[in-house]
């Protein structure tokens, strides 16, 4: 299904400071005071990207199976490791060598699995981390952490922080979109701006939906021109204003103008954004005829109208979550990897790839083990690991044709350069020009930012 304009207005606007109403009541208030907050604005220092694409695999895909090859994992096939297996969610057994090969790509020579093929032959672009941990070993609190910098809920997500310290280069569209085909598991907590105006929070667009129309439903009013909504909010900002002024601020009024601001906006260009049937049918047909190549696709040209931050997740719930057969990647992969490839290689032919910074993973990994808890009927899946898992990272100031950091000899835990996501997180930051420790938002007496206290710049990945 797609949003409704009440949707839209209900997912742009909660809490929205006086900036937003100053934006709209500017007559009466002179030009100097006007303003708005998606307006852009300057980094601390000079930026290596200017927009983020995050494609999120939601469910924990693994990293033995994808980008962190592991010969000795395979030699101990159905035997027990010679350590102990590291605490996960459920019990685990014997190990589980990787069904797929694993082949060099490249002038890299970057490895990478046989079912991430079109991925792979945009090896020479990429960054591969192999050393990624995380808190937890279950999807909740990861999902939080990945998404927003803490294992709780409650905090803004980093598209609403990149947003709120840098705005948005278009001001027809909103500054961060999430395209996700219901909803991981947590749901919309996983874009929410929380404590930061309202403004900067994620719109959730539902791209099951195929017709651009449906998309975003009863965008165009039919009923009134659009001069005609012109004057209708202006005159609805002009009273609303002396109504504050008579009885106080109020937040929810003060975030329903700025998004009807917004929508009002969204009319000009968002029908012609989201409408991938303009691009060619071989252009259609490279992305993949699929709720996640969809989303790549109008990633894509979200980005080219200089949108700031757009996240694709790969499904509904947590599509990569498998602890019963691990062959479900092959699946998996052959709807994402085209998608992904085509995306890379759209935003390297036109040159956007060097100032577009592209993440592609989940919120955890998988153990190199097999899973025997009761729970599953075949035992070929892998559990949660929280302990080492594998990110890609291409274009937007990363070191290109790059593998950083390990996993032990199985692929359980990071063991060379560990990368918290804290540390990720500082990072993606820095390359847009912004340093996470003065990125803060002061709330209930004390500055948050996203990193909160902790967070070290990943040096090594920087081009």
């Amino acid at each position: 299904m797609g949003m409704t304009r009440r949707e839209i207005l209900g997912a742009m606007g909660a809490g929205f400071g006086m900036v937003g109403l100053r934006g709209l009541a500017g007559a009466e208030i002179g030009a100097s005071e006007m303003s708005d907050p998606l307006s852009p604005k300057a980094p601390h220092f000079p930026a290596r990207a200017k927009r983020v694409i995050y494609l999120f695999l939601n469910g924990g895909p693994s990293q033995v199976d994808t980008f962190d090859p592991k010969p000795k994992l395979t030699q101990y096939h159905g035997k027990t490791l010679p350590m102990a297996n590291l605490k996960s969610e459920r019990k685990t057994g014997a190990a589980l060598g990787s069904p797929f090969t694993f082949k060099k790509y490249g002038q890299s020579g970057i490895e990478i699995s046989e079912i991430f093929p079109k991925l792979a032959e945009c090896a020479d672009d990429l960054c591969v981390i192999r050393s990624m941990y995380t808190d937890r070993p279950n999807h909740e609190p990861s999902l939080y952490l990945l998404n927003s910098g803490d294992k709780f809920p409650g905090r803004p997500s980093m598209g609403s922080w990149v947003t709120y310290g840098l705005g948005t280069e278009n001001q027809n569209l909103p500054g961060f979109v999430v395209l996700c085909p219901g909803a991981p598991v947590v749901g919309s907590q996983l874009w929410n701006s929380t404590f930061l105006p309202a403004v900067y929070q994620g719109t959730h667009i539902n791209n099951e939906e195929k017709d651009p129309d449906k998309l975003i439903q009863n965008l165009q009013n039919k009923s009134l021109t659009r001069e005609q909504q012109r004057e209708e909010l202006d005159l609805l900002a002009k009273l609303n204003r002396r109504h504050m002024q008579a009885q106080g601020g109020d937040p929810q009024l003060e975030a329903s103008i700025q998004a009807a601001e917004i929508a009002y906006r969204m009319q000009a260009e968002a029908p012609d954004a989201f409408d991938i049937r303009k691009e060619s049918a071989e252009t259609r047909a490279r992305y993949g005829d699929t709720e996640f190549g969809r989303g790549c696709l109008i990633a894509r040209r979200l980005a080219e109208r200089g949108v700031r931050m757009v996240q694709v997740y790969f499904g509904n719930g947590q599509p990569w979550d498998n602890h019963d057969d691990i062959q479900i990647h092959r699946k998996l992969a052959g709807d994402a990897d085209p998608a992904i490839g085509a995306l890379l290689m759209d935003l390297k032919r036109s040159g956007m790839l060097k100032d577009t910074l592209v993440l592609i993973g989940g919120e955890f990994g998988r153990t190199p083990v097999v899973e025997v808890s009761g729970l599953i009927k075949v035992q070929n899946g892998r559990d949660h690991n929280n302990h080492g898992f594998s990110y890609v990272l291409a274009g937007g100031g990363v070191k290109a044709g790059t593998v950083y950091g390990s996993t032990d000899e199985f692929g359980f835990k990071a063991e060379e350069n560990p990368v918290h996501i804290h540390d990720l997180h500082a990072t993606v930051l820095h390359l847009m020009g912004l340093d996470h420790t003065r990125l803060t938002y002061r709330y209930s007496g004390r500055d948050f930012r996203l990193t909160d206290v902790a967070g070290e710049l990943v040096k090594g990945i920087l081009a």
